[in-house]
């Protein structure tokens, strides 16, 4: 059977009266008539010296800062709703960009709804709460307490419970096994039914509504698109430091060797020259194919099609391709099925013992759909030590998919779906 996760699924439980529920059902109340008083005491401190302090410019600076006590409140909130929501409440609060001063988070704090709520939860947790939560709990707290103790409290002096008195220890025995068990069943319901009603009003006012969580889905894309262009921007600087740097070192380096091969005669110094220029040309052949592969020149300046073009004629094997575009894509988006495209079929030429492989590509609606199909042997997935899972991650950051069906025996089709447009 599956563990509740909350205090409403816990009432439904057979196994309800046996587990922890009803000790973390009052256990959630009395932490109320703790948590209750002290909130609406520093609440109304705080609303007092504002008043107070009104005609000063700080007094009405407390004044507007309210919200802020109010997220305090929701985050403690919900961390105790944890007794009773096992998966806790998400909070409705908007990641804030980093780079924002401390000043300008307390602003963008104040200013969410979120802050308000919370701001009332605490009003109401400190007026109203707390009290329903000290005599449901305290009541049945006592009433079972008293029952418990009835053989103890009734062997020296007379024992009042409701209608009957208890003056001797067998009484009291008698009445703590004959009413024990109902009073615990019947306390324990009703301290989690309130309990459970409590700690759904908390989720209902201090958790997200739908327009947050939508929000903050939107945030969440939008940091995993800064990330990208990030990731482009550093990529277009180690390119420009190996092409216009390095790689114009190997060249005159290959130059001067050219030169001094020339000029030395035939021995073994003019040997290691001609030994260390093939050193430095091959180097430099090395270097334009990592440039080459950082980020090729030709997908900057002509676009998907021709780039991915290049990289067929390069490959052992007859690779048809079919991407007819109107317009340029973002460069992000390029870049992507750029390398989709040039790691599926360096995969095949490597592993799919293939005879052909085809690239079709359109934009459908809002997607780019990209896709590259084999006649190999088959059995290729997207996992641990596979070059295709970075480029997944990387899909994904975009809004993309990429989905490998390649079968034993094959042929294999992998295909890439991407909105066209950053942000979609």
């Amino acid at each position: 059977m599956q563990k509740p996760r909350t205090g409403w699924a816990a009432l439904a439980s057979p196994r309800y009266l046996v587990s922890s529920w009803p000790w973390r059902s009052y256990a959630y109340l009395f932490t109320s008539v703790v948590t209750g008083p002290i909130t609406i005491t520093i609440l109304l401190t705080a609303a007092g010296i504002s008043i107070v302090l009104s005609p000063l410019v700080v007094g009405v600076l407390m004044m507007t800062a309210f919200p802020l006590l109010g997220a305090m409140v929701g985050w403690v909130e919900r961390r105790r709703a944890r007794l009773m929501l096992l998966d806790g409440i998400s909070s409705p609060h908007a990641a804030m960009p980093l780079r924002l001063s401390l000043r300008e988070r307390l602003r963008y704090r104040r200013r969410e709804p979120a802050s308000l709520r919370a701001l009332g939860y605490g009003f109401l947790l400190g007026t109203l709460t707390w009290l329903v939560s000290l005599g449901f709990a305290g009541g049945c707290a006592t009433v079972l307490g008293t029952t418990l103790l009835a053989p103890v409290l009734s062997t020296n002096d007379t024992m009042g419970m409701g209608p009957w008195t208890l003056d001797t220890t067998g009484e009291g025995v008698l009445f703590l096994v004959a009413f024990g068990p109902p009073f615990y069943a019947i306390s324990s319901y009703l301290v989690g039914v309130v309990a459970a009603t409590q700690a759904s009003l908390a989720k209902a006012m201090l958790g997200p509504r739908q327009e947050e969580l939508q929000r903050n889905v939107a945030e969440l894309r939008r940091s995993r698109l800064d990330l990208v262009d990030a990731f482009e921007t550093e990529r277009a600087r180690i390119e420009r430091h190996l092409h216009d740097g390095v790689q114009q070192r190997l060249v005159g380096l290959t130059m001067t060797l050219g030169l001094a091969e020339l000029d030395l005669p035939e021995g073994e110094g003019r040997r290691l020259v001609v030994k260390a220029h093939s050193e430095a040309e091959a180097a430099l052949a090395d270097l334009r194919e990592a440039v080459r592969g950082i980020h090729p020149r030709v997908l900057i300046d002509h676009g998907l099609e021709a780039a991915i073009r290049e990289v067929a004629d390069r490959s052992p094997m007859p690779v048809s391709v079919s991407i007819p575009l109107a317009i340029r894509l973002p460069p992000p988006i390029e870049a992507a099925a750029y390398f989709v495209v040039s790691e599926a079929l360096s995969n095949v030429a490597k592993h799919a013992q293939a005879r052909t492989c085809s690239v079709a590509g359109r934009v459908e609606g809002q997607q780019l759909i990209v896709t590259i199909t084999d006649d190999g042997i088959g059995g290729a997935t997207v996992g641990a030590g596979s070059g295709l899972t970075g480029l997944v991650t990387r899909l994904d950051a975009l809004g993309g998919t990429l989905v490998v069906d390649s079968p034993p025996g094959g042929p294999t089709r992998l295909r890439m779906e991407c909105p066209c447009r950053l942000g979609d």
